[in-house]
């Protein structure tokens, strides 16, 4: 399907699939196979030796899975997709396919922490260095490349502060020093926001967020712009021989290609995060109603965000969306109506004890380590999804003691604030009711 000739909401439910040839079967067919039968001798390889596309083994390639890939790129509008087994394993491969032992990251120190201990701690292991930027200024980033820097790793709307990364001024910088920006926008999900538009020349999704929608699904995505030009002195392995495909080079026989192609050949078979064929099912049937739930959940936001701006026991509300926010023009800039995703982050007056009581108070909203359900969820960073932050690396996040983490859902607005407010008031008064049942 041509990303330029059908609207969002159409690619949403179409792109990617077609009526099934043997059976006219008109959902996605759910290809559980492990492997798959070649044509002859020749047939196989051909295949593998990367001369002839086709499916060989489901670790790298599967039909659904494939169909999934096909339905984000275009979503996206990007050249092509890789589909990985979670978030983290599609930011894993990204990664090692562009770095390596000596080489250097830049990376917002504003970042989901379980991507801060995978860019501090196990790239550190692998001999790959991260600097973390405190600032949302492309020029901070530019004045700390070096030649040892090899790509530039951001969230489009950083959870939990909810900052907006200058898509456009980071990729300025970052193709004036010959990298790619690599951007994660998990929170602003393709409906709101497509940053290769922007500039950026990678973009990384944990699909088990907002593109299943459902909380029950494991996933993630690599959406390449096919922009970006690999055949230069800083990325030589595109360049280089390689041995294990008879010494063809990534750049050069697959041009626009040649990071799908490498990513898929080489860390994808290597590494193994293979997504299985149910959970891409699974996935592709939940982005079908992605612009209904997106859209239903950024108004939500936006009335609870407001009506949390004007609560007493409320320190400050991080929603770019609100005209008193830091990063309101921004947020005009990259999203429409300036409603920057579901996802968001306020400050309770009271600290840790306060942030505690509030969430062991909440009825309706469920106390969860996720985001993008169409069910609303809260949860407290500093003790939880951060809590492996030093003091310092929380300050540089975003995260103070007392900051809550709402991912907004699809229910009644009226409902959900009735329910913040009594977890709110019941926060002032220094003791969670027992009788709490966490939903």
């Amino acid at each position: 399907m041509d990303k330029q000739t059908f609207d969002f909401a159409t690619r949403a439910v179409h792109a990617g699939l077609i009526p099934d040839k043997a059976t006219g079967a008109r959902a996605l067919p759910i290809y559980e196979s492990a492997a798959y039968v070649f044509d002859n001798s020749d047939d196989a390889a051909a295949r593998f030796a990367l001369r002839k596309y086709g499916e060989i083994y489901s670790r790298i390639v599967n039909p659904t899975v494939a169909a999934l890939e096909e339905r984000v790129a275009s979503l996206e509008g990007g050249l092509g997709a890789v589909a990985t087994a979670s978030g983290l394993s599609a930011q894993f491969i990204t990664f090692i396919a562009l770095a390596s032992q000596g080489d250097e990251v830049l990376a917002s120190s504003e970042l989901y922490g379980g991507s801060i201990t995978q860019l501090d701690i196990t790239l550190r292991r692998l001999g790959i260095d991260t600097k973390f930027i405190d600032s949302d200024d492309p020029q901070d980033y530019a004045a700390a490349i070096t030649e040892r820097t090899r790509f530039i790793f951001v969230e489009a709307v950083a959870n939990p502060s909810g900052h907006i990364a200058d898509i456009e001024g980071l990729a300025a910088v970052a193709h004036a020093a010959g990298i790619p920006l690599v951007v994660d926008s998990t929170v602003a999900t393709p409906y709101l926001l497509r940053p290769i538009e922007h500039g950026a020349d990678i973009v990384v999704h944990s699909a088990t967020k907002f593109l299943s929608g459902s909380g029950t699904v494991l996933g993630g995505v690599v959406v390449d712009s096919g922009t970006f030009h690999w055949g230069q002195e800083r990325f030589p392995e595109f360049f280089k021989p390689v041995a294990a495909y008879n010494n063809l080079t990534w750049s050069g026989n697959f041009n626009e290609y040649s990071f799908l192609t490498r990513l898929r050949a080489e860390q994808l078979r290597d590494v193994g995060p293979a997504l299985s064929a149910h959970s891409a099912f699974l996935i592709a049937q939940g982005i079908e109603t992605l612009p209904l739930r997106v859209q239903r959940q950024v108004e939500n936001t936006r009335e609870i965000a407001e009506w949390l701006e004007q609560h007493p026991q409320v320190e400050s509300v991080n929603w770019a969306g609100l005209e008193t926010h830091a990063q309101h023009d921004r947020a005009l800039k990259y999203f429409p109506n300036a409603n920057s995703g579901s996802v968001f982050s306020f400050t309770i007056k009271g600290g840790r004890a306060a942030g505690k009581i509030f969430i062991d108070s909440l009825n309706l909203l469920s106390h969860v380590a996720n985001i993008g359900d169409v069910k609303s969820l809260a949860i407290h960073p500093a003790s939880t999804t951060h809590a492996q932050l030093s003091a310092e690396q929380l300050r540089e996040a975003g995260i103070e003691e007392g900051t809550i983490r709402l991912s907004i859902g699809i229910e009644s607005a009226k409902d959900l604030i009735a329910d913040i407010a009594q977890a709110l008031e019941t926060s002032t008064q220094g003791d969670a009711p027992h009788s709490v049942e966490q939903r």
